[in-house]
């Protein structure tokens, strides 16, 4: 099965990333890509996208990664009605009961109570 991926490129702390159609079981930095479909260079935001090709390998069953199907979503690119994007997973508090929102609220209290008048 293919699946369009990222490939890390560029030097150390200023990454380039290459959209590339791979086979799914391959390790991205293998080398071994069936085709460049495009780049993203996430310091600049800045995409340059082979749509053509996009659309002809998704419409042939290519999976796209989570990310980059933002990436061609964002550009305008149709995802397949098959594609299904992942759920986000929400961490719970292990002892949330000892969280400080979660405790019961103190009301301000009073200087001293109230006086009564002296007659």
């Amino acid at each position: 099965m293919l699946a369009i991926r990222m490939q890390r490129n560029g030097r150390a702390h200023l990454p380039v990333y290459r959209i590339v159609v791979q086979e799914s079981q391959r390790h991205p930095l293998s080398g071994r890509v069936v085709a460049e479909v495009g780049n993203y260079d996430p310091s600049t935001k800045r995409t340059v996208l082979d749509k053509e090709k996009v659309e002809f390998y998704l419409k042939n069953g290519a999976q796209p990664s989570s990310r980059v199907a933002r990436v061609l979503t964002s550009e305008g690119v149709k995802l397949p009605d098959w594609y299904k994007a992942p759920t986000q997973k929400h961490a719970k508090a292990k002892h949330a009961d000892k969280l400080r929102k979660n405790q019961p609220k103190e009301e301000p209290a009073a200087d001293e109570a109230p006086e009564e008048k002296a007659e």
